[in-house]
C-alpha cells in the first residue's frame, strides 16, 4: 500500500518523465509543422495544467485512488460485493475505467453544456505533447467526479486506479504527439492502443472527423461502437487543427482560454 505523498511523487516523475521524452522526441521527428509554435501555446497549455491541479487539490479531500481505498474499506463497490479481488479486479476495473472516460469524451462532445467546456481542448490550433495538458479546470472537476463514481460503484481496487490514471496522462501525451511513427508501427500499435497519427484526426476542423476516435488509451471501444475513422480526408500535413471557427491566435492566450466556455457560442463551421 502506497502512501499519498508517494502516490503524488509517483505521479509527478512519470509525468514529467513522459512530457520531456515525447518533446524530444517532437523535435527530433516532427510529424507536422506548427501553426503557431510553442513559445506562447506552451505557456498557456501548462498553465492551464498547473490551474487544474491546484483545483482539484482544493476541492477534492481525496482523489481517485483515495475514494478506491475508501470503498475497499467500507466494502462498497460491485467487486467488493462480488469478492472480486487481486488481478481479477484490478484487470476489470482497469478496462471498466478505460471505457468510461471513452464514453465520458463521447458525452463531452455530443452534450452541449459539455462541449461548451471541452472545446477549450479543441480550440488548440496546433497538437502536440502540451495539448494533452490542455483541459479547462471546470472540466478536469466534473471529470474527476465521474471517475470518482466509477471507482466506488464498482470497487476498483486502489492499485489499479493508480496504474490507470498514470496510464492515461502519458498515453494522452504519446497520442497527442506531434511525432512521426514508422507507418508499419502505426498500423501495429493502434490495433491496440491510440496512437498519434489516429488521435490527430480527432482534432480535425471537419466535424465528421471530430465526432470519431474518441480513445484516449485503448483503441478498442472506437472501433467496438463504429466511431472509428483511420485516417484524415485531407492527410495528416494537409488537415487543419482546431475549430473552424477559431483560426486566430486566440487560442494561444490564457485568459481567452478560460473566459472561451462563458462566451457565446458561433455555429461550427467546416465539413461535414
Amino acid at each position: 500500500m502506497f502512501e499519498e505523498m508517494s502516490e503524488t511523487t509517483l505521479r509527478l516523475v512519470a509525468f514529467v518523465g513522459i512530457f520531456l521524452i515525447m518533446a524530444a522526441f517532437e523535435v527530433a521527428m516532427p510529424r507536422r509543422d506548427l501553426v503557431l509554435g510553442r513559445r506562447g501555446r506552451w505557456v498557456t497549455n501548462l498553465a492551464i495544467v498547473v490551474l487544474d491541479s491546484v483545483m482539484v487539490r482544493v476541492l477534492f479531500p481525496v482523489v481517485a485512488v483515495g475514494a478506491a481505498f475508501w470503498a475497499a474499506s467500507a466494502g462498497y463497490g460491485l467487486f467488493n460485493w462480488l469478492g472480486l479481488s487481486g488481478w481479477a479486479a484490478g484487470l476489470a476495473g482497469f478496462l471498466i475505467l478505460d471505457f468510461a472516460i471513452w464514453a465520458q469524451h463521447l458525452a463531452a462532445h455530443k452534450i452541449p453544456i459539455l462541449w461548451r467546456v471541452h472545446r477549450v481542448h479543441h480550440s488548440d490550433r496546433d497538437i502536440d505533447v502540451s495539448t494533452a495538458l490542455r483541459f479547462h479546470p471546470i472540466e478536469i472537476v466534473l471529470s474527476m467526479l465521474f471517475k470518482i463514481a466509477v471507482v466506488v460503484a464498482f470497487g476498483v481496487p486502489a492499485f489499479a486506479v493508480f496504474v490507470f490514471e498514470v496510464v492515461l496522462n502519458g498515453m494522452a501525451m504519446f497520442n497527442h504527439a506531434n511525432v512521426r511513427l514508422p507507418l508499419w508501427l502505426d498500423r501495429v500499435l493502434r490495433l491496440v492502443v491510440v496512437t498519434p497519427d489516429m488521435h490527430r484526426v480527432h482534432h480535425s476542423i471537419i466535424h465528421r472527423e471530430t465526432d470519431s476516435n474518441y480513445g484516449f488509451n485503448l483503441s478498442i471501444w472506437d472501433r467496438m461502437f463504429s466511431t472509428y475513422i483511420p485516417q484524415p480526408r485531407d492527410g495528416h500535413d494537409g488537415m487543419t487543427i482546431g475549430l473552424s471557427e477559431y483560426q486566430s491566435e486566440d487560442p494561444a492566450r490564457i485568459v481567452w482560454a478560460l473566459a472561451f466556455p462563458f462566451k457565446p457560442m458561433r455555429k461550427r463551421g467546416g465539413d461535414q
